[in-house]
Order: structure tokens, then C-alpha cells, then sequence
């Protein structure tokens, strides 16, 4: 059994501060796993450097080893770029085809 964790966020803030406290209470119960946090939809948005409530605790949690992957579709759709995001952030082509590759990879799918 793998004991890796793939967390899901495409809402607002209130989801992305229980996904980040999942990680949180994972990464001190089951150190050593490897951890995604894919960002899809409207949520990019909470992403945006100098604007994102969360950045401290996503910047703490990537020194654990939070993988921060954020779909490239979602970005386009909300008129940004990479250069747009905050530092650490991962962009893939699609957040949909991720979660289903890391799922096939064995990853335990949450969405808070």
C-alpha cells in the first residue's frame, strides 16, 4: 500500500486552508510520504504571488515535501501566467490528467 497523499483544491479559500492543514497533520503522522496538492479552477486564483492568503503555510508545507501543481488550462482561463503564481508552484498541462496520473501511481486521493 502506498502512503502517498494527492490532495484536490478548485474552490476557494476555506478548501485550500483544510487541504494545507491535511498536509500539515499527514506530514507529522506519516513523514517520509511524498505529497500533491493539485490546484484547478477558480482556485489558480488564490495562488497569485503577493496576493495569496495561504503562501506562508505553502511555502512551510513545500519544505516538508508538498508538491504545489497547478493546472496550465486554469491558469490560462483565469488570464495568468507562470509569472504570475507564487514561488515553488509546478504548472502542468492539465490538472484533470494529474490527479488521474498520480491516482494510477497509487496516490490517495483527497478533497477537503
Amino acid at each position: 500500500m502506498s502512503c502517498n497523499l494527492l490532495l484536490h483544491v478548485d474552490g476557494d479559500d476555506a478548501p485550500l486552508a483544510m487541504a494545507l492543514r491535511n498536509a500539515e497533520n499527514y506530514a507529522n503522522a506519516a513523514g517520509g510520504c511524498a505529497m500533491a496538492l493539485v490546484v484547478n479552477g477558480p482556485a489558480v486564483a488564490l495562488l497569485r504571488a503577493g496576493a495569496c492568503p495561504r503562501e506562508a503555510d505553502i511555502a512551510r508545507l513545500r519544505g516538508r515535501g508538498l508538491r504545489l501543481l497547478v493546472c496550465g488550462n486554469a491558469l490560462r482561463d483565469q488570464g495568468m501566467t507562470m509569472a504570475d503564481l507564487i514561488a515553488g508552484a509546478e504548472v502542468v498541462p492539465a490538472g484533470i490528467v494529474e490527479l488521474v496520473r498520480l491516482q494510477a501511481e497509487g496516490y490517495a486521493y483527497v478533497k477537503p
